[in-house]
């Protein structure tokens, strides 16, 4: 693929055209909706915000779009959604996050489509798609992240039920979800966990705010349940399944969050080259001093890298392979190398890189977190070497 910072996809017909319109509303009529609302990305959200946007996103065939045709997607390959999910990161809107549904959306609740029965697909996740409900992943605890098998939240049976207490942490779109897919360890039993889906308003559990992250986004939420019952019809899958459930995608997920990151990496650069170009200094543009070229191109040569790695992974991905090597490969890269893109743009702003709200100060907050969400750079490596280093099938 040629190296350019607005890809066309003439290759692919159907693709060019939804980022065509998808370009066209994000630079358009989204933009006009957050001006209108005064957001920026500190804004605390609320239903009434952007349910109106889940809603027009659905009209105009962005949101779900990755799902297949029974539930109004195109059946998008892994490849096409990673190219929307960059355009959408790219833009430098608020609500980004809303456009195709990754903030409670169905991007969020389409990964347990098939482990769902047909009744949990009617009254939970199909409302997600049409832009009624929303929904929010809880399996982080304080003590148990990376570790997940160190989570405390406990299911005991009742009946044909259960009754959950414990304390999730980091839930993103819990805010404004209606319901929460949530791991929990099964009573009485050390390496057992199952999913539930959790109706948020039920008795005994509660939606506390959550701890602010540095990018000031107002998007987590801790949940907190104490003695509060499911019944089995909330039971996702099997008892027993919840890592598998909660961790099974892990290698799809790991790579599908790395384009809306580099959509932000993207942005970053963009932004930057425009600042060069514009700013004057000693009696000419800040772009024609040598030292500024060269960062901008080491900045313009890790981009490219790690987009070259990450739609290789996907193409991988797509042909039914499962790069999970590769996954961790790229997370790592693309998440030092797009905070080394946001550090230089940064750098290269000066003074003006420096204060609140300028959107490039901003998007190095938003960057420095990848290296640690959804698994921090060194748990990639642990990944990497034992891959590369141990027995072949002895790898957990």
């Amino acid at each position: 693929m040629s190296f350019t910072l607005a890809p066309a996809y003439d290759d692919n017909p159907r693709l060019a055209d939804l980022v065509g319109r998808l370009r066209e509303y994000l630079a358009g009529e989204l933009a006009d909706y957050e001006a209108a609302l005064g957001l920026t990305p500190e804004t605390p959200l609320t239903r009434a915000m952007i349910e109106p946007v889940w809603k027009r996103c659905r009209e105009l065939g962005f949101y779900g779009v990755h799902l297949p045709s029974e539930y109004g997607g195109l059946d998008l390959s892994y490849t096409e959604l990673a190219a929307l999910k960059e355009e959408v990161g790219a833009s430098g809107r608020i609500l980004y996050h809303c456009v195709l549904g990754d903030l409670g959306g169905p991007l969020r609740a389409g990964a347990i489509f098939t482990t769902a029965t047909e009744d949990q697909r009617e009254r939970y996740l199909l409302p997600v798609v049409r832009g009624e409900r929303a929904c929010c992943f809880s399996l982080t605890e304080t003590n148990a992240g990376s570790d997940v098998r160190a989570m405390h939240t406990t299911a005991t049976p009742d009946g044909d039920g259960w009754r959950i207490t414990g304390h999730k942490v980091f839930s993103s779109a819990g805010p404004i979800a209606d319901f929460s897919v949530l791991v929990a360890r099964m009573a009485g039993e050390e390496e057992s966990y199952s999913a539930f889906l959790v109706d948020l308003d039920s008795p005994g559990c509660t939606v506390a705010d959550g701890e602010v992250p540095m990018s000031g986004q107002h998007i987590e939420s801790d949940i907190i349940l104490d003695d509060c019952y499911v019944g089995p019809r909330q039971l996702l899958g099997r008892v027993g399944d919840g890592l598998r459930i909660g961790l099974g995608r892990v290698t799809t997920n790991r790579l599908l969050h790395c384009p809306t990151v580099l959509g932000h990496a993207r942005r970053a650069l963009e932004l930057t080259i425009e600042f060069a170009r514009t700013r004057q200094v000693f009696g000419g543009p800040l772009a024609a001093l040598q030292s500024i070229q060269h960062k901008i191109a080491d900045m313009a040569t890790s981009y490219y890298a790690a987009r070259a790695m990450t739609y290789d992974a996907l193409s991988e991905l797509d042909s039914g392979s499962k790069p999970s090597t590769e996954a961790f490969m790229c997370k790592l890269f693309v998440a030092e190398n797009a905070f080394r893109i946001a550090d230089g743009a940064v750098q290269i702003h000066g003074k003006a890189g420096l204060v609140r709200g300028a959107e490039v100060e901003w998007l190095f907050r938003r960057l420095r977190m990848f290296r640690v969400l959804t698994g921090s750079s060194e748990i990639q490596k642990n990944g990497i070497a034992k891959a590369l280093l141990l027995p072949s099938g002895t790898q957990r």
